[in-house]
């Protein structure tokens, strides 16, 4: 990986690490990589709430435009909706810039290839060549040459139908909240679940760009919590600010997780004859008690490193048509490319309805093993494998936790932490081991 993208595209402080000068110079280099040959080729551009993206959008789309590529602007959408209308509108690039769960003063740009999918790190490396190169030899075309704007007017009529032909089915007596963390699912979100029948509790459902993620959506689930219990409604369901997950809040005021949903999800469709393969994708955080309940119903679990690209390009490999992560990125690969909130939160609805199951006794068909994650803020991230204190840490937990349990410890992909997770029987263990292991690396890495 180089030093513009991360695990998931390139993320930053907008304006300082992600700043307009660099959108541009990465519009133009994406736009030329991907179109170079293609007289007037398409590109299409969606972006969250988040108060940058005007700024980031227009210095992206400008840097597009000057290499000759037509931008198809579908406003503020989900990510999955962008992946979704690359596909549908034959666009050669799609792009989104949002920073997903990530505090207001930062951002992000994903890119998409024209099938819809996130990009391989061969193509990422490629066009950071381009972008981090010392003199921009790009073409600048003229006159009838250079690209144009267009928006698209009927982009969320096109994901909405979408949603509710692929996963949808009648929601009628289902009550839902939906907390749209003032983010991409702020209109989308409760329109499809309204149109298929639902009764919708709607929070944070503006496009507030000053409070998106902000005490609310699937990085906060307490305000979720006490509506569900005041309301009486079947699930709670919380989206990110760029609606690509999906968390959950059961009947009973209980957080449910990403494995959960997933687990789920697999037996409901193993029942229905729509599993394929039967192979779950998940990586290498889901909790040891989802691998088990698979187990159970006969479905095996592959493990993949951490990031939703990692595991599409494993289900693509198995045939796998369900996979994800346990912080609620759900790929549903017959409908969808990528992660998708908004899908994932229909399908759940729709077990409920089907199965008269209440959320809690769903959930209840995996037993999570106790699982302790602490993030270590650490400014340099990047020697966490050369450092000998930490690596002895390490080897010590993985050998008492051998056979019992599992220890991961890397470096985030979009943030300046490190991630320790330890798994087990017991908790006591887990905070003494994980806390030997985070201040160790505080002291080196901090």
């Amino acid at each position: 990986m180089g030093t513009l993208f991360g695990t998931d595209g390139i993320r930053g402080v907008a304006n300082e690490d992600l700043s307009p000068e660099l959108a541009f110079r990465l519009g133009r280099a994406a736009a030329c990589y991907f179109t170079c040959n293609i007289s007037h080729p398409r590109i299409v551009i969606g972006r969250d709430t988040r108060i940058s993206g005007d700024m980031l959008e227009g210095a992206f789309l400008a840097g597009a435009c000057s290499i000759g590529a037509d931008v198809l602007k579908v406003g503020i959408i989900p990510t999955p909706a962008v992946a979704f209308l690359t596909r549908q509108l034959n666009a050669q690039m799609g792009v989104m810039i949002s920073a997903s769960h990530n505090p207001i003063g930062d951002n992000g740009i994903k890119l998409f290839s024209h099938e819809g999918y996130k990009l391989p790190d061969e193509d990422e490396e490629r066009i950071e060549e381009l972008v981090l190169a010392p003199e921009d030899t790009l073409p600048r075309p003229v006159g009838e040459d250079l690209g144009r704007v267009t928006p698209v007017l009927i982009a969320e009529d096109m994901y909405c139908d979408h949603v509710k032909k692929s996963v949808g089915g009648s929601l009628t007596g289902i009550k839902v909240v939906l907390d749209c963390a003032f983010g991409a699912a702020f209109r989308l979100a409760p329109r499809i679940f309204t149109e298929l029948g639902a009764s919708v509790i709607a929070l944070h459902d503006e496009p507030d760009g000053l409070r998106i993620n902000v005490q609310c959506g699937s990085t906060n689930m307490g305000h979720l919590k006490k509506v569900i219990l005041a309301k009486g409604a079947s699930a709670g369901l919380a989206f990110d600010g760029d609606a690509d997950r999906c968390l959950a809040v059961d009947e009973m005021g209980k957080f449910v997780d990403g494995d959960q949903i997933l687990t789920i999800a697999a037996r409901f469709l193993k029942e229905s004859g729509k599993l394929g393969p039967d192979v779950l994708v998940a990586t290498v955080m889901s909790n040891l008690g989802m691998e088990q309940a698979l187990d159970s119903m006969g479905i095996k679990l592959i493990r993949t490193k951490v990031g939703d690209r990692h595991v599409i390009e494993e289900m693509k490999r198995r045939g796998a048509l369900i996979g994800g992560e346990q912080s609620g990125h759900i790929i549903l690969l017959e409908h969808n490319t990528t992660g998708d909130g908004i899908a994932t939160a229909v399908l759940l609805a729709r077990i409920l309805k089907e199965s008269g199951k209440p959320l809690h006794e769903l959930a209840a068909c995996m037993k999570h093993m106790p699982q302790l994650l602490v993030n270590v803020k650490a400014r340099h991230k990047d020697r966490l494998s050369d450092d000998e204190d930490i690596s002895a840490a390490i080897k010590e937990t993985e050998e008492l936790l051998k056979d019992r349990g599992r220890l991961l410890v890397r470096p985030s992909g979009t943030e300046p932490l490190i991630r320790v997770m330890a798994e087990g029987p017991d908790e006591k263990e887990l905070n003494e081991v994980v806390g030997k292991i985070a201040s160790v690396i505080a002291d080196k890495l901090g």
